[in-house]
């Protein structure tokens, strides 16, 4: 038998994930570990690290059974719970590689990516969702087991399918202790697909060392604290949630409450009242849509002591990062209007939040700068699946929104000669899953990461200026990142999704996806003054996207709009899983509508 692993006395001698979960159970086995809601009981259920550990050892026994050799991988295709993380431990701890896959793509990506990994085992979270994916005919006989969380049903055709009570009750009994398998820091802890923004997804490899490097380098930025609850949403396929919301509160010892849906949210924010945010900008986007909206809405006293409240809330933050000098008068308000106003608008987060971490897509600055003037810390950062991802982020005492951070300890950055940000360090991937063509693509032979973003760097922060690959180039010569303005666009809570076209084009233009009810009401409005008419309805679009892009040069304002109320989505193929614009599908679905744009003369917009 081999040699049991020794526990490691403390986070710096951690050097896997296996033993990161060790050590915690160790250090502080009754403290909460994980929160979720029991539907059947109707009430969140805790659970100590203690309990979990030993939830987790069934889970390792019936993958024991399983006969898989370490290095193999199992594919998890479920919503991000106890459930999902139970998997993904008990993959870890038997040398095996957890392929995490997102719940909501669809099932031809899904099957692309089980034919690419060469997963064994699937887990599911459906019995209907496997069909879905074995009915896309992409050959995946190579699956030895397709576990389902809702059960199999009737015998199934295929015996391959087990239901998991009957996989986890039929997994082997705790007469003999399983036997510790020897793990190295180079060993793969996962291989994570791109979420595929330009074409078929890449498997990302990322080693123990890599996402155990940068938890340790996140925890010496963010100090997240034992009392901490954590509630996660991203889904655990994304690498941002994977090292920020599940290994880090490992690491840190914090509590993890899992969310039950979106539609939930709000209910579960209040009921949980995390202390900790971690979350993609369209979650806080549509939080200050909502805010703006009530404003909108709002009697004049209402309205006014809002407008007050984020001004002087705004110059406190600036006076608490050194950026402007403390006034008397704004010191004297500040408790009144943090009592009838701030404190009310965040207690729909739940009322506890002190800290909310922004990742994953640049967020406007309007939308931050509501949040840090209300007196919540929201702290923009940068990474990508290859660094595992965080490569820099800000911090409550030095944060800077325009900017994405500082980089953390231990990794390098520099530009090249077009400005593009390179990344070297710990943390940085191996490669791609059999792609050394695409890796070689990307990494340097030094170990120096092409990230495919433009940056700036300017005493020691990083402020993402652009996507190389997305660069727009209008026919009159200028060059302009879209990215940007449609981040600025969305700032507008009219706007729900947004992408700007004109690569070769004398013009830019906007597509963009209406909020039904804001436009309702922006439609009564204007029709109230006498206008009406698909013409005055462009006129006050352009009006607001001009607003909206005021800071970017006046060449990158959109000239032209196409509208509609019907979302992008991912099933559509038009999103990815971490709902990003798919350009290229977004472009090939509305070319009729683009040349349309551009057979006309655009409009003048408004100023």
């Amino acid at each position: 038998m081999p040699k049991p692993i020794s526990q490691p006395h403390g986070l710096a001698e951690v050097t896997t994930l296996p033993a990161l979960l060790r050590w915690r159970v160790g250090a502080t086995p009754a403290a909460e570990a994980y929160r979720h809601f029991d539907a059947t009981a109707r009430r969140w259920i805790s659970q100590s690290w203690q309990e979990i550990d030993a939830e987790f050892e069934l889970w390792r026994r019936a993958l024991v059974a399983e006969d898989l050799a370490p290095g193999e991988r199992v594919a998890i295709l479920m919503p991000n719970g106890i459930a999902h993380i139970a998997m993904d431990q008990a993959t870890l701890s038997r040398g095996l590689v957890p392929v995490p896959m997102h719940a909501v793509d669809n099932p031809d990506s899904i099957a692309y990516i089980l034919a690419d990994s060469g997963a064994l085992l699937l887990f599911v979270d459906t019995l209907e969702r496997w069909q879905a994916i074995a009915a896309t005919g992409q050959p995946l006989d190579h699956l030895r087991r397709i576990v389902c969380a809702d059960g199999a049903g009737p015998v199934p055709a295929d015996a391959r399918i087990v239901a998991l009570d009957r996989w986890l009750a039929d997994a082997p009994g705790a007469a003999a202790p399983l036997a510790d398998v020897a793990i190295k820091p180079d060993d793969l802890a996962a291989i994570v697909y791109t979420s595929g923004t330009t074409g078929r997804p890449k498997g990302v490899m990322l080693s123990h060392g890599n996402v155990v490097a940068n938890v340790k380098a996140v925890a010496q930025r963010i100090a997240a604290m034992p009392h901490d609850v954590f509630l996660s949403l991203l889904p655990l396929s994304h690498t941002f949630e994977r090292t920020g919301g599940y290994y880090y509160p490992i690491a840190a010892g914090a509590c993890v409450a899992y969310a039950r849906s979106v539609p939930q949210l709000a209910e579960d924010l209040k009921q949980v009242r995390p202390t900790v945010l971690i979350s993609v900008p369209r979650i806080y986007e549509r939080f200050y849509a909502l805010i703006m909206q009530h404003r909108t809405a709002a009697g004049f006293i209402e309205r006014a002591l809002l407008d007050l409240t984020i001004a002087v809330g705004g110059r406190r933050f600036d006076a608490r990062q050194g950026r402007a000098a403390p006034s008397l008068l704004d010191r004297l308000a500040w408790p009144l209007l943090k009592r009838l106003v701030a404190d009310k608008v965040l207690a729909q987060l739940g009322g506890r939040l002190r800290v909310a971490v922004s990742g994953g897509a640049p967020i406007a600055e309007p939308v931050i700068r509501l949040f840090l003037a209300l007196g919540l810390d929201i702290l923009q950062g940068y990474g990508m699946t290859e660094t595992s991802p965080v490569v820099s982020v800000n911090t409550p005492e030095d944060n800077d929104p325009r900017s994405v951070g500082r980089v953390l300890d231990g990794v390098e950055v520099r530009l090249s000669e077009n400005d593009e940000l390179l990344v070297r360090g710990p943390s940085v991937m191996p490669g791609y899953w059999h792609k050394e063509e695409e890796t070689r693509r990307v990494k340097e032979p030094d170990g120096w990461l092409h990230t495919g973003d433009q940056a700036r760097i300017e005493n020691g922060r990083i402020t993402i200026t652009g996507r190389i690959k997305d660069i727009l180039v209008t026919s009159t010569g200028e060059k302009i990142a879209p990215v940007d303005l449609e981040t600025a666009i969305l700032a507008d809570p009219l706007f729900e999704q947004a992408i700007v076209v004109g690569e070769q084009r004398p013009f830019l233009a906007a597509l963009v996806v209406l909020n039904a009810k804001a436009w309702a009401q922006e439609k009564e409005r204007f029709a109230a003054s006498g206008k009406q008419g698909e013409a005055a309805e462009r006129a006050v679009l352009l009006a607001r996207i001009a607003a909206a892009v005021k800071a970017h040069p006046s060449y990158a304002t959109p000239r032209a709009v196409w509208w509609t109320l019907e979302p992008w989505t991912i099933a559509a193929g038009l999103l990815t899983p971490t709902l990003k614009n798919k350009r290229p599908a977004l472009e090939h679905r509305f070319a009729d509508e683009i040349t349309r744009i551009y057979a006309k003369k655009p409009a003048a917009h408004a100023s």
